[in-house]
């Protein structure tokens, strides 16, 4: 038996596939405590995991981030995405060491197995000098030689011009993310911890292991990836969302015409988005539209649903899923990969969508190409098929443990 800390950012979207993992890691017999934010304590307390909450890093509330990091209020896009690193992820980084120290001297851990965005787990291994392990709940965005800076949406070069560009765009990132540099240094100097070579980006990737979530088929390829990573597939053990069933549940599925769910995702869930165009591209459409708004206890939305639509705050995807025929996604990892677990085509229009005629029209002409045609479905079929090989929160133990065994061997 092992004593395990997870460490896991307090986001819905990360906790559901870390709880998945903490289940997994107390079925196989290992002591396991996990630190968070209060209001996920019950839940893994329900999973077979003792809570440690988030103190002296502030325990914020995700439906209202600009409560506890005000200068997120009004921003969106890039703009709101550089401050909610800089601010959220880096500069809460020495306090979740703290926390963790404290933890630790309280009770050591064998291994830290973190959320792939927690900086304070990186600090923290390093200052007690344990192993850990990444757990990647989002897709991977570490560096890596050879490829475009992560995030961008483009494919490694294959030309002298795309490695001209390729180095022109490592020059402007590194440019806009001087002041996420900087705060990520203050924040080691906070925690006690030497100057290092290292950037922010490249600290959230553990050296010892990396288990990412989803399977290589869905990565670029790459000529050569840093550091130890392994596949795991969906981390989900399908054992049931617990997520109730609305009350237009029966009608909706005695309807002979084709369903497609539409999610906002859990952050970023102004409906406007995406669930408004949505209505106006599909309203009129032979089709039903089950919708999520994200955002639990809350399933109203501030303008009107067409008759096609029903709406929910969630709803439970292992019943769901195999229903649908498309899903309108904003490209959340955990819903892309539980889509595809089913072989379910998706309509993926990510970021921050401010021009709701345009994504109105983007949405239209996608779903009356992804419906109407069998290749869609056939190649996520393909992805669900290797997928379903995985059982990714047993592998996450089980390459944990092979980690913990060669520390042991040496």
């Amino acid at each position: 038996m092992a004593e395990v800390m997870l460490a896991v950012m307090p986001f819905a979207g990360h906790v559901a596939p870390m709880r998945a993992v903490a289940r997994a890691f107390a079925a196989a017999g290992h002591r396991v405590r996990v630190y968070t934010g209060s209001v996920h304590a019950d839940a893994f307390r329900a999973d077979g995991a003792e809570p440690v909450l988030w103190e002296r890093a502030p325990d914020f509330d995700e439906n209202d981030l600009p409560a506890t990091f005000p200068r997120l209020r009004g921003r969106k896009g890039p703009r709101q995405m550089m401050v909610n690193v800089e601010d959220l992820f880096v500069r809460t980084g020495s306090a979740q060491c703290a926390d963790l120290t404290a933890a630790f001297d309280a009770r050591p851990w064998d291994v830290l197995v973190a959320d792939g965005l927690s900086l304070g787990a990186h600090l923290a291994a390093e200052r007690t000098g344990t192993p850990r392990v990444t757990v990647s709940v989002v897709p991977l965005a570490t560096p890596s030689p050879g490829a475009p800076p992560p995030g961008l949406g483009l494919q490694p070069a294959t030309s002298v011009l795309g490695r001209l560009r390729d180095r022109a765009l490592w020059a402007a990132l590194s440019a806009v993310s001087r002041p996420i540099q900087r705060a990520y240094h203050e924040q080691r100097a906070i925690a006690g911890l030497p100057p290092t070579a290292l950037t922010f980006q490249e600290a959230l990737y553990s050296r010892d292991l990396v288990c990412a979530s989803g399977v290589e088929q869905l990565e670029y390829p790459r000529p050569q990836w840093p550091g130890r990573i392994v596949w795991v597939g969906e981390l989900t053990d399908h054992a049931g969302s617990g997520i109730q069933e609305p009350a237009w549940w029966p009608e909706s599925l005695a309807d002979p015409r084709p369903v497609a769910h539409v999610t906002q995702g859990t952050q970023n869930v102004d409906p406007a988005d995406l669930i408004r165009p949505t209505f106006a591209a599909l309203g009129r459409q032979r089709v039903q539209l089950a919708v999520a708004t994200g955002v639990r206890g809350n399933s109203e939305l501030p303008f009107p649903a067409p008759p096609n639509a029903r709406v929910a705050d969630l709803l439970p995807y292992d019943r769901l899923l195999p229903r649908i025929d498309v899903m309108v996604t904003n490209g959340g990892w955990g819903g892309v990969l539980a889509a595809l677990h089913h072989g379910v085509p998706l309509v993926i229009a990510g970021g921050d969508l401010d021009k709701p005629e345009v994504a109105a029209r983007v949405v239209l002409r996608a779903w009356r190409r992804v419906s109407g045609s069998p290749a869609y479905r056939t190649a996520a079929q393909r992805i669900g098929e290797a997928l379903r090989q995985h059982d990714g929160p047993r592998e996450v133990v089980e390459h944990t443990e092979a980690l913990l065994a060669e520390g042991i061997e040496r």
